[in-house]
């Protein structure tokens, strides 16, 4: 039988109470849940790109052992964190007002384009970064840019 656990958001951190191996350095949990993350998840991929690449390019050529890359993880980690409190401090309120949505509608982006929107200029005008959604078509505007987007409502 499941139990009951509070959500957590970024104003109230989530530790996991799993103790991680002793030979292991420490290093501070994000603190969040999917909804927020899944929100700044375009943006914090270009803040942190060159960490991420650095991970994933460790865990390709190191292959099976996931302790080989920790020292990455840890970079990724510390990125994300940085990340986090910068978009809190610029845009917390438009932040806040889309991921909450995202709660709401089932992690979609779709029904929450209004609220997204104010979010992705704050973002563009305080931390200088694009929402730019990877393998979109060449030559078209971004799905959250469309003035008027095909959309049926019918998952596949």
């Amino acid at each position: 039988m499941a139990t009951h656990r509070d959500a957590r958001f970024p104003g109230k951190p989530y530790i996991d109470p799993t103790p991680l191996p002793s030979d292991v350095p420490h290093v501070e949990e994000i603190g969040t849940t999917s909804a927020p993350l899944k929100s700044a998840s375009f943006f914090l991929g270009n803040f942190c790109k060159k960490y991420n690449e650095d991970f994933m390019l460790c865990k390709a050529e190191k292959g099976r052992d996931p302790k080989e890359c920790l020292k990455e993880g840890r970079r990724v980690t510390r990125c994300t964190q940085d990340f986090i409190r910068q978009l809190t401090k610029a845009c917390g309120k438009e932040w806040e007002a889309h991921w909450e949505c995202l709660e709401r509608r089932n992690q979609e982006f779709y029904p929450c384009r209004k609220e997204e929107k104010p979010f992705n200029e704050c973002v563009l005008s305080k931390l200088e970064l694009e929402k730019n959604i990877p393998g979109s078509p060449e030559g078209q505007p971004q799905i959250h840019e469309k003035k008027n987007p095909i959309w049926t409502g019918v998952q596949r």
